[in-house]
């Protein structure tokens, strides 16, 4: 089989950039369908791109690398797509867009666009043994239980990272990288939920609470969520990407309201009422009865001086923990990390040193935010590559 351009995984990246990809493309996944991390995100209806994208909110060795691709494909050409195919969106909190309806809208645009670009696509087919010839690359087909030849002027590599192994996520795109002489940096699981020791957050599962987690020198002020296992929700995935094992994280728990000034009313108002009670109105009582032993609280709001609620108050807004770890790729929505950008051109996404070899999307070391930031960088990346094989 002879083709112009072969394309290694069909999420949206690679979806993406075989829509718009010139001459005869080629397609190849190992799952039953297309676009498989579309499907289950946003909570199965896709929060597909970000108001306020932009390079800050993106994690790479190189923090430059990124802003050449979003500069040139940004959230509102993507919008611009969507809204030409017909498909309803809405805007929760901070900027992020999902379909009304289903993520499968997504797919199904993409699955159009590739029709009408005259894509080839094979699913439940795997790539290998890939080589560089003289004029383009080499590698097996292999499908339905027979092997073939594939010789394709292009490779792009579009086979994501190792995050949710359970969708089929493999290091395809770093051996390959690693074959033809590319430098990996060191992967790890982003956007993922921490895990304590000896269960410490069981008594709290499903407890949730406006938070301002902070690790590193970010911060992220969002929904924190208590599990079984440790901590999760949005705020906590934030961080989880700037974390390295052995830190602590900060919690704070009052992260917009002056705690301090409110409990000094109440204990004016209303003295005689239990401490516990007082900071139940503004935390989860099963939180407060939770932190009741580890920070002492006990008696009247009377009992209390200044100096013990300035004590109390600034406990909870640094709460110090220190995760045992993660729960690892088997949940993390991406991975950290990839292929090292110095590697590759930041205009066209092409090795440097590997002409006609392309890595796109969340194999590249380039990390989104929560939030609809990392499918941009697919539809960025994409079209970055896309658009270097129609000039």
């Amino acid at each position: 089989m002879q083709v112009d351009v072969a394309i290694i995984g069909a999420g949206a990246a690679g979806m993406m950039c075989a829509a718009h990809a010139p001459g005869r493309v080629l397609i190849v996944d190992h799952a039953k369908a297309p676009g498989e991390k579309i499907r289950i995100s946003g909570g199965g209806r896709c929060n597909f791109t970000n108001l306020h994208c932009a390079p800050h909110a993106f994690l790479s060795r190189n923090p430059h690398f990124a802003k050449s691709a979003l500069a040139r494909y940004t959230q509102w050409d993507f919008i611009d797509l969507v809204d030409r195919h017909g498909i309803a969106w809405h805007e929760k909190t901070l900027g992020q867009l999902f379909c009304d309806t289903s993520a499968k809208e997504i797919i199904a645009m993409l699955r159009r666009l590739m029709q009408q670009n005259g894509v080839d696509l094979r699913l439940r087919a795997s790539a290998s043994d890939f080589a560089k010839t003289p004029n383009g690359f080499r590698f097996t087909l292999i499908e339905d239980g027979s092997t073939r030849e594939v010789l394709a002027k292009i490779l792009v590599m579009a086979s994501g990272g190792k995050s949710i192994p359970k969708m089929g996520a493999s290091s395809l795109a770093y051996e390959v990288a690693t074959q033809f002489g590319l430098a990996v940096t060191e992967t790890r699981p982003a956007l993922v939920p921490f895990t304590f020791p000896q269960e410490r957050f069981a008594g709290l599962s499903g407890v949730a609470a406006p938070a301002r987690v902070t690790a590193g020198a970010q911060s992220f002020d969002e929904a924190l969520l208590f599990t079984h296992r440790g901590l999760s929700g949005p705020a906590v995935l934030q961080a989880s990407s700037y974390w390295r094992e052995g830190e602590e994280i900060s919690v704070n728990l009052s992260p917009t309201a002056d705690l301090l000034t409110a409990l000094k009313t109440q204990r004016a108002a209303s003295g005689r009422r239990n401490l516990t009670t007082a900071l139940a109105a503004h935390l989860p009582a099963r939180l407060v009865d939770h932190l009741a032993p580890e920070m002492q609280l006990s008696g009247n709001l009377a009992d209390q001086s200044d100096s013990r609620l300035v004590e109390i108050c600034a406990w909870l807004s640094d709460w110090r923990l220190k995760p045992g770890g993660t729960e690892g790729y088997r949940t993390a929505e991406v991975t950290l990390g990839g292929i090292d950008t110095d590697a590759l051109s930041a205009k066209t996404m092409e090795a440097k040193t590997v002409p006609g070899l392309f890595f796109i999307g969340e194999a590249v070391d380039v990390t989104g935010w929560l939030g609809g930031y990392n499918f941009q960088w697919a539809w960025s990346s994409a079209m970055a590559a896309a658009g270097a094989l129609s000039a």
